[in-house]
């Protein structure tokens, strides 16, 4: 038989064996897609005051997330181990607070609690968005607050207690709110799941007259402070966040529901999917076979008439967790329905781990209601059958969750970006001191929509070790696609015609317009220029319809790359230092490219 230190210790186990499997996944990972974002944001913005902080990312208001992500570039630019070391901790953080929720729901629950615990800790509805940095900071400190939150609020209504603790209780449940709400405005949804959970886990309670009534005025503190809170922050989000402003689909979002129900949350209740595809740039998504889906569906119906049978009320239970899980999907696939939108969207499983900690809190309110027969379920003698058959499957789950966790890391650990940061970081240590122009990353590492954030000076920017990212070299050197430093040559999209004069006799002496084979169409240019200049001094070099780019020329014969925006079939050079005098070689104006495939 269980007592209560044997079930704090197999809990302790589990957590344990849940922290080794993540720490195992984040060894694995490395930075991916909004990381690199979130990055060059930190790397570039001017100033750390609230237009920083308070901007708006892809729809979300966080934060707390962005102070994470500035710490962490500060200290340690583009190294993995401290954002990996964070994603741990927070699930560490996370788990901890699921468990005392668990316990203060049912307290006298034995293999039931341990169950909840299992289901949260490792079906794979958790996996994903934790290894994915960005998507881990919104939702690891939300799994926190929403169990701590919601373990407060049910000691505060169930035990009433006063002085001291009481006030602990209540400061400790608005703090983990606020900083719930830092790091994702999806915590908002704490408020209203405390307050069901909270007149779930009382209604049975002889003492209760209303049960309303008792909820709200034995936790009236918390509930005005939470609700003030809760205002302000709604408030504060739709006044700042930016979405994209595109054509919605009800249909599409509804097929995307149902996607994510069918294809991302029946199957994890037979813990897959098992099989991961992984699409760069987007995340893995999970592809549960048809026969895997009608295992969940079964799973399911076996968990609902089961604890429908043992329990009292486990049915209105199952009903808040499966209304949870459908509603917190819509306002997600709503921005999400566009003609654009992949139903695989759905199947990344990236928006469920809220969805998973909910299940588990409506698990341990199933343990902890009384039998049919009106004997609480603490003083009922449990069916040793029963107990057997839940041991063993909630074991077969856990199985089978590690089987579909191996998998997403197999895929997760296929990304580009691991490998192309590792040969971009040494080819910014070779060419230090240099100047490099700066580029896109590739697609495969992240998206061209997110630009200038996609631009090496962004996503490099914080490096001790770099080159200057400027407009114009003498030498030019590219990133190739894995990232790597390689000669770089420009395209001949049009040529420059030679100067008059000789190296001799140079004819450039002030003003001059050299001409272009053909005109050019305004966008940002790179030339091409051979050079000889009787002294050192500065020249400035322009194309029609943009500002002039001033380059410091050396005596002798020399080549320089330069990037200027403009337009016409002219290019525009002066000399700035008095004396100096140049003559210029055929020249080309193009896009840069790796030397070997400049035609």
């Amino acid at each position: 038989m269980l007592d209560a230190r044997k079930i704090t210790a197999l809990a302790a186990a589990l957590i344990v064996a849940q922290t080794i499997v993540r720490a195992w996944l984040v060894i694995r990972g490395d930075f991916y897609g909004d990381d690199l974002l979130l990055i060059a944001q930190a790397s570039s913005h001017d100033g750390l005051g609230w237009s920083f902080f308070g901007q708006s990312h892809d729809g979300h208001l966080m934060p707390g997330a962005y102070l994470v992500v500035v710490v962490s570039t500060y200290i340690a630019p583009l190294q993995w181990w401290l954002p990996a070391a964070t994603l741990v901790v927070g699930q560490v953080l996370a788990s901890l607070a699921v468990w005392r929720a668990i316990r203060i729901i049912a307290p006298n629950a034995r293999g039931g609690a341990l169950a909840a615990l299992a289901f949260y800790l490792f079906v794979p509805m958790t996996v994903t968005s934790f290894v994915w940095w960005a998507a881990g900071l919104n939702t690891l400190p939300f799994q926190a607050a929403l169990a701590w939150v919601v373990g407060s609020t049910v000691v505060l209504v169930r035990d009433e207690p006063t002085g001291p603790r009481r006030t602990r209780l209540v400061v400790g449940a608005v703090a983990a709110f606020v900083v719930g709400l830092l790091f994702f405005e999806k915590s908002l949804v704490i408020l209203p799941v405390a307050l069901v959970v909270a007149l779930l886990a009382v209604r049975h309670d002889r003492r209760v007259g209303s049960l309303l009534t008792a909820v709200f005025s034995r936790a009236k503190e918390l509930w005005a402070a939470m609700g003030v809170v809760f205002v302000a922050w709604a408030v504060l989000f739709f006044t700042t966040s930016t979405t994209d402003d595109g054509e919605r689909s009800a249909s599409q979002m509804a097929e995307l529901v149902w996607r994510s129900v069918n294809n991302a949350i029946v199957p994890s209740f037979a813990g897959g999917p098992w099989v991961w595809e992984l699409w760069p740039p987007a995340p893995p998504m999970g592809l549960a076979p048809v026969w895997m889906i009608v295992v969940g569906w079964l799973v399911i119906a076996a968990l609902v008439v089961t604890t429908v049978r043992a329990r009292r009320g486990a049915a209105i239970v199952w009903v808040f967790a499966a209304v949870y899980a459908v509603g917190v999907q819509i306002p997600v696939m709503w921005l999400r329905s566009s003609e654009n939108t992949a139903l695989e969207l759905a199947q990344t499983l990236r928006y469920l781990p809220d969805t998973a900690l909910v299940f588990a809190l409506a698990f341990a309110l199933i343990a902890a209601a009384p039998v049919p027969g009106g004997s609480h379920a603490a003083k009922a003698e449990p069916d040793r059958r029963l107990s057997i058959a839940g041991a063993a499957g909630c074991g077969l789950l856990v199985l089978s969750a590690m089987v579909g966790t191996s998998s997403f890391s197999q895929s997760w650990s296929e990304g580009p970006t691991g490998d192309y940061l590792t040969n971009a970081r040494q080819a910014m240590k070779d060419n230090a001191g240099r100047v490099m122009f700066d580029q896109a990353v590739p697609i495969e590492v992240l998206h061209p929509v997110t630009y200038p954030n996609n631009q090496i000076s962004r996503i490099f920017g914080r490096l001790h070790d770099r080159p200057d990212f400027g407009g114009y070299t003498d030498r030019l050197v590219v990133l190739a696609p894995d990232g790597r430093a390689v000669p770089g040559a420009v395209t001949r999209s049009r040529t420059i015609a030679p100067s008059r004069g000789t190296c001799r006799n140079p004819g450039i002496a002030g003003p001059q317009r050299l001409r272009l084979d053909g005109p050019l169409f305004n966008i940002q240019w790179t030339i091409q220029l051979s050079y000889c200049a009787n002294i050192g001094g500065d020249v400035e070099v322009g194309l029609e319809g943009g500002q002039p780019l001033r380059i410091t020329v050396e005596p002798g014969l020399h080549a320089v790359y330069l990037q200027v925006s403009g337009q016409g079939d002219r290019l525009r050079i002066r000399p700035v230092t008095p004396g100096l005098r140049l003559h210029t070689g055929e020249g080309r104006v193009g896009l840069p490219v790796i030397a070997d495939l400049a035609p």
